[in-house]
């Protein structure tokens, strides 16, 4: 027995050891990949609504916690980041997300900003999304997690 245990760590050491620096050589990054929807949405107010009356569409604002808020999450992996949903929205309107993270830092202004309009568009839960034209002017909202995945969002938003 013990001479298996000395060939075992002679056989393994150098095994555990090259596992180890491939291991560590690898780059790492542990935070949510990007998705296709990601690169649509805006996080600036008024560069969005600028946008809008250029392309004279509407523009959805959802305001989320994007790392705490479990049916804000739910609603990126069931609606969001969906071929239909991204399809229509390119098509049809302009994405801004305002974000009220608890461990993301958000760049100051950005911060503020969201902040504001929380407070003007007198947000009361996650997530809420806020449907206004290109003046900014609320057209309809919808408080929560919607049911029904895209095309169910998407009725919503024509309605």
């Amino acid at each position: 027995m013990h001479f298996l245990n000395r060939s075992f760590i002679r056989f393994a050491g150098p095994v555990v050891t090259c596992l180890a620096m491939a291991f560590c050589a690898m780059p790492m990054k542990f935070t949510k990949a990007a998705t296709q929807s990601d690169a649509l949405w805006l996080t600036n107010y008024q560069q969005a609504l600028a946008q809008a009356t250029k392309e004279k569409k509407d523009v959805l604002i959802e305001f989320a916690g994007s790392d705490w808020c479990v049916p804000c999450m739910q609603m990126e992996k069931d609606v969001f980041s969906q071929r239909e949903f991204i399809e229509f929205a390119k098509n049809n309107l302009v994405l801004l997300k305002l974000d009220f993270p608890r461990r993301k830092k958000l760049p100051p202004e950005e911060k503020e900003q969201n902040q504001k309009l929380g407070e003007q568009f007198t947000i009361e839960g996650f997530p809420t999304y806020v449907l206004v034209n290109p003046t900014g002017k609320e057209l309809k909202r919808q408080i929560g997690y919607v049911e029904g995945g895209p095309k169910k969002f998407i009725e919503w938003v024509k309605s």
